[in-house]
């Protein structure tokens, strides 16, 4: 029986009180009895979260009292057991790391798709205006390794940082194309559609709330593989059933996967 529930979260919007807002967050949950890592930045909030399915929903319904995140979504999946050690909370310079200080997206979102869209584009073989479509993976070359969309773009990046590099020695791949990039949750992505956008690169789209939305509201069509999730449960199905369970040794190596999305 699944008893606990994960939610993956991120809004990007400004925050100058980390560190109320930290010892908040760390109170809230422990009295929750909830575990995973919340980080907080000034460009945001980036979090996964699990424990017994009333703590969770109290724990969101007491955040989005805040109207910062008021509209923070969160993704869901159910497990059969705690894939956390402990609870984080911390302050980061960025909640995503990008190295690429231009990016904010606090002041606007990159423009979207969603799931249903995207998989009918992808049945049909072209966007709604008849333009080819290209799919571009924003996650590291191990993730990919488990499950990505049928013919998408891998860079083979090691880390997030080497993006915008890599954007610049291949961006002729794109040219002339709508581009979706994609990841697991929808933060790097987010990041990722942006930068090309100041790239110069016109049409980019990112996946609304990534891999695991798309999983949740259409399944695996056109997706092969799994989707790693980095906690214990180290992958997902695209009917959201975790592969193991218990705690991944990637997870216990570096608690902050967590929340690298």
């Amino acid at each position: 029986m699944q008893e606990i529930l994960n939610i993956a979260a991120y809004r990007f919007v400004a925050i100058d009180d980390g560190e109320a807002l930290r010892e908040a967050l760390r109170s809230r949950t422990h009295a929750l009895a909830l575990k995973g890592t919340i980080l907080l930045a000034p460009e945001g909030i980036n979090m996964f979260v699990a424990g017994a399915e009333a703590g969770v929903r109290t724990f969101l319904q007491a955040l989005r009292a805040d109207p910062r995140f008021a509209e923070l979504e969160a993704k869901e999946s159910w497990s059969a057991t705690q894939p956390f050690r402990r609870m984080l909370v911390k302050l980061k310079r960025e909640i995503i790391r990008m190295d690429h200080p231009a990016i904010q997206p606090s002041t606007g979102r990159a423009p979207s798709v969603d799931a249903p869209t995207l998989k009918r584009w992808l049945d049909q073989g072209h966007d709604d205006a008849g333009k080819p479509l290209v799919l571009l993976d924003t996650r590291n070359a191990f993730e990919v390794d488990h499950g990505s969309f049928e013919g998408a773009i891998d860079w083979r990046i090691r880390k997030f940082t080497e993006f915008p590099q890599a954007l610049r020695t291949h961006r002729d791949q794109l040219a002339g194309k709508t581009v979706v990039s994609f990841c697991t949750g929808g933060i790097r992505c987010e990041k990722a559609a942006i930068l090309m956008h100041e790239e110069g690169i016109a049409d980019v789209l990112q996946l609304d709330g990534g891999i695991l939305k798309y999983f949740e509201e259409v399944g695996g069509a056109h997706y092969r593989g799994e989707c790693f999730v980095f906690d214990g449960r180290e992958t997902l199905s695209p009917d959201l059933q975790p592969r193991a369970n218990g705690i991944s040794a990637r997870a216990q190596e570096d608690p902050d996967l967590a929340i690298k999305r």
